[in-house]
């Protein structure tokens, strides 16, 4: 598994199946739409987003949900050449709902309630009759399971408690195999900090009882210098070439304390081994350094054809829209703390990024904005004020905000993030987070005009550890009032040690 994580930036609670058409993988998507991302790969190493289950509102009802409420730990399966995914929209959402589709790029049905589901992380599997399992976690009680009609969405029976973990913090994460003569039951346990673990137990029948594994938890990154941190919540499969393999969830903390994980959990992808009927998985190890560039020219009339983009808790297209000019995107007086902004964003990939956004502000205000949460976001906003136009970079940490203002001269302007992993030298910062940089300059040819440094901050405050919104750093465009035109976004990633200071 040299390409880990295999799914950079906020890609948790991983889920995946084997087709004859390659591997598929759904990850967790909290209050973004369109929500549940769908992963396409060939060979476990070159992963394509390929579309997401729920691109109408009404298919998970996000609207009023709560951050770190929305869209959590889908299960994914594939069946008699049908893709089922089943999932929790959990704190105020739709509840526990099954999705059906022939083709995982979509589109997706409406989906089915499955009101005897009170808890969260629900997986599928069927038994040799095609009875259909659902199990699902509910604290603090034990894993529960319950037989459900799945073309009704209809309880068979009352749920029961299956197995109450193997000592640990909080068992959650369930996913029921059959191999052999045995039933496994993978769960999560202690939490999704660094305390997090793989644990397994086994019954010859898909209800128990279950028997945990003597080498308890399986896999588990806590209390090592591990370079991938909080490893947990995985799904088992089968390789083509015979094997086993398994995906699950990770962080990349930087500098020497390992203390900050700047773009939250990731999917991981590692090897597993069979010793006496029981599975033995490896820790996850990082792949060498890497980089991405990738530039959208609104420009010339593109808009929202990538299918990375998303939105908080509505469609993009709700309020962006292409023209001749550029990328139009409409405030309606909804600032970045609000539920519902105008926000159209892409998750954060790399360690080390410079984002770039040349707009026109002459009909709103808004800009460039990296988000965790309503309260935890960081960003550069402007607007035009007389003859000039007044930029004010943001800094926002449990809704306490610092700002920094400065004036340039009206037309086009490129605001830009730029963040750079701390040094691995104590005495340069180790033990903060990664280095931020908000700057403004008048657009035109590169060496045109000199970029003004805004403010620099430290990015710990805007970390997986501090914001505690489940997800990982989004990045994008906004607009609070009128319209602002986007005319260029340039997106440069690089991931990498970095190096003493000298």
């Amino acid at each position: 598994m040299n390409s880990n994580p295999i799914l950079t930036g906020f890609n948790p609670d991983p889920s995946i199946v084997s087709t004859p058409d390659g591997y598929y993988i759904a990850t967790s998507s909290f209050e973004y739409l369109p929500a549940l991302p769908i992963y396409h790969s060939k060979d476990l190493e070159s992963w394509e987003l390929v579309g997401h289950v729920a691109t109408r509102e009404h298919q998970v009802q996000l609207a009023e949900v709560p951050t770190p409420g929305g869209v959590w730990a889908p299960t994914l399966r594939f069946r008699d050449g049908m893709f089922y995914l089943i999932v929790s929209v959990f704190l105020g959402g739709r509840g526990c709902v099954l999705f059906t589709s022939a083709d995982p790029a979509g589109p997706w049905s409406d989906g089915t309630v499955i009101e005897a589901v009170d808890g969260i992380d629900p997986d599928l599997a069927w038994d040799d009759e095609g009875v259909a399992y659902v199990t699902f976690a509910r604290h603090p009680d034990a894993i529960q399971q319950v037989r459900v009609d799945l073309r009704t969405g209809e309880a068979i029976e009352s749920p029961r408690p299956l197995w109450s973990g193997s000592g640990l913090y909080s068992p959650e994460g369930p996913h029921l195999y059959r191999r052999g003569d045995w039933w496994y039951l993978i769960a999560a346990e202690g939490g999704t900090d660094r305390g997090h673990a793989v644990t397994v137990a086994r019954s010859r029948r898909p209800y128990g009882p279950f028997e945990s594994a003597p080498h308890n938890p399986i896999l588990t990154a806590a209390g090592t210098g591990a370079p991938v941190q909080n490893t947990g919540h995985a799904d088992l499969f089968e390789r083509s070439d015979g094997g086993t393999a398994m995906t699950l969830l990770g962080v990349r903390p930087v500098g020497l304390t390992q203390a900050f994980s700047p773009l939250g959990r990731e999917t991981f992808l590692t090897t597993v081994d069979w010793v006496d009927g029981w599975p033995h998985p490896h820790l996850p190890q990082l792949a060498g350094a890497r980089t991405e560039q990738v530039e959208y020219d609104f420009s010339n009339g593109a808009g929202l054809e990538d299918p990375a983009w998303i939105a908080v808790r509505r469609m993009p297209s709700e309020f962006a829209a292409a023209t001749p000019a550029g990328l139009v995107i409409r405030g309606e007086g909804n600032p970045l703390s609000s539920r519902r902004p105008s926000f159209l964003a892409q998750r954060q990939r790399h360690l080390g990024v410079e984002c770039r956004v040349v707009l026109d502000v002459g009909s709103g205000t808004g800009g460039i904005a990296v988000r965790n949460a309503e309260d935890n976001w960081f960003g550069i906003e402007a607007k035009q004020d007389g003859d000039a136009i007044r930029v004010t970079a943001r800094a926002v940490v449990a809704s306490f905000e610092s700002a920094w203002e400065a004036i340039v001269s009206p037309g086009d302007i490129e605001l830009e993030i730029l963040t750079t992993p701390p040094s691995r030298d104590f005495s340069a910062g180790a033990v903060g987070g990664d280095r931020i940089r908000l700057l403004v300059r008048a657009a035109g040819p590169e060496d045109s005009a000199e970029s003004v440094l805004l403010t620099e901050l430290d990015g710990r405050h805007w970390a997986f550890e501090t914001a505690k919104a489940f997800t990982g750093r989004a990045f994008g465009v906004y607009a609070v009032e009128g319209e602002v035109l986007i005319r260029r976004l340039r997106y440069s990633g690089k991931d990498g040690p970095a190096e003493p200071a000298s």
